[in-house]
């Protein structure tokens, strides 16, 4: 990754996850969920440990069909530092969202392979509810993981020419699981459960082949404050003594996102990656309706300027027992690099966060790269009462990476009340 690129990089995640510590410049109960609409006095905090042990998938390799020389690695094991909040038991949004929970993590990695693949550093934000109760202080419950880790040792075709896997300093770090949770006291919290984790640099960088585990993980939450001094209700804002009154309605969201990739390209029946990197501009303007409180859905409108669309590698005959030579790669006109997409979408709606998906396919485009469909994963974050920071991925046909979509956003004709 050229070094422009991970300055870049490295402003961007430090923007996104300071505005994901901004719940304690919050002053008062606002009426819809956001980083701003928090305070000491509305949540409960906690300090959390982990352990994880994860099996490595064997890894791809990136082009010309070459296979690596030795699996760089079989297991991973990382040790995890988390500082969360929580919310209390008697709120109003208690009664809506459960037992829901949200903070930051950091965490080290350990592959047992350090000169080729190195002991990277993940810092990220995370979130988690009840799915049911079990037992007495026993529950099930789901977690995601998203963040960025550096420290990698990349690829290099002379230092590190085995490491075919991980292209970049930096990756995404992304992860999704299960967990029982047992509670032996009103503020000690054990956690046993099992995870899916991928790492991936969103074809910011070549090779991309990224690297999945599954693994399980043990911990520990020690909550500060007790639920008790929470025991309060809006009586305004409920229907009912079972449920909080939700008007459902139309919601807009404008999203204006950026980014830049590489790409692979087919030559001479192999597939090779471009020498350069190329930008990514798009947005998504969508019609949501909002069925519940955790839950809307609707259509958007998803213009896309992609500056590697339709390049390609000018074929031609490599001289026999002669240097290699790299092909040239082509540009199209600009009416080839852009696109005008529809997607259906729906969105799962949390304190603070809500974690989309989409699918849809490009209605007006001059075809090759633009053709089949296009699957959109995303995780808003509210700011304030309408806006919101927006991170995403996409990718072709469920199986190819695209891009990434690192934005802004905008909610009109938001009546949510928190």
């Amino acid at each position: 990754m050229k070094k422009q690129n991970v300055w870049l990089l490295g402003v961007l995640v430090s923007l996104y996850f300071f505005g994901a510590l901004l719940p304690a410049a919050a002053q008062d109960d606002s009426e819809v969920d956001s980083l701003s609409s928090y305070t000491s006095k509305k949540y409960l905090h906690g300090l959390g440990a982990e352990l994880r042990y994860a099996y490595v998938f064997p890894p791809k390799p990136f082009y010309r069909n070459e296979e690596t020389r030795s699996r760089l690695a079989k297991s991973a094991f990382s040790a995890h530092f988390r500082y969360g909040f929580y919310l209390p038991k008697g709120t109003n949004r208690y009664r809506v969202y459960g037992d829901t929970y949200w903070g930051m993590g950091l965490a080290q990695f350990y592959f047992g392979n350090k000169n080729e693949l190195g002991n990277p550093i993940a810092i990220y934000l995370f979130q988690g509810a009840r799915i049911a109760h079990l037992a007495e202080n026993i529950t099930l419950n789901f977690e995601w993981n998203f963040g960025v880790s550096g420290g990698w040792n990349p690829y290099d075709p002379d230092s590190n020419p085995n490491n075919k896997t991980v292209g970049s300093r930096f990756n995404a770090y992304i992860n999704a699981g299960l967990h029982f949770k047992w509670k032996p006291s009103d503020q000690l919290y054990i956690t046993l459960g099992s995870d899916l984790t991928h790492f991936s640099n969103g074809n910011t960088a070549y090779p991309n082949a990224g690297i999945n585990m599954l693994g399980g993980k043990l911990g520990a939450v020690y909550r500060l404050g007790e639920d008790g001094r929470y025991q309060y209700a809006d009586t305004k804002r409920f229907s009912s003594s079972s449920g909080v009154v939700f008007h459902q309605h139309m919601s807009y969201d404008v999203v204006l996102f950026g980014s830049w990739r590489r790409k692979g390209v087919a030559f001479n029946g192999e597939r090779i990656p471009s020498p350069d990197s190329y930008p990514v501009i798009g947005a998504n303007i969508s019609a949501l309706y909002n069925v519940s409180h955790k839950f809307r859905t609707g259509l958007s409108l998803d213009p896309l300027f992609d500056g590697s669309a339709n390049v390609y590698a000018k074929d031609y005959i490599q001289p026999i027992g002669g240097p290699y030579s790299p092909p040239d790669f082509i540009t199209p006109e600009l009416g080839h690099q852009l696109a005008l997409g529809v997607s259906a979408r729906a969105e799962f709606v949390m304190p603070v966060f809500s974690v989309g998906v989409g699918i849809g396919t490009n209605v007006i485009h001059k075809g090759g790269d633009f053709k089949g469909t296009y699957q959109v994963f995303s995780l808003k974050t509210r700011v304030s009462r309408n806006s919101f920071i927006h991170v995403g991925y996409n990718l072709k046909d469920f199986s190819e990476a695209n891009f990434l979509m690192l934005g802004i956003g905008y909610t009109f004709g938001n009546e949510r009340m928190f």
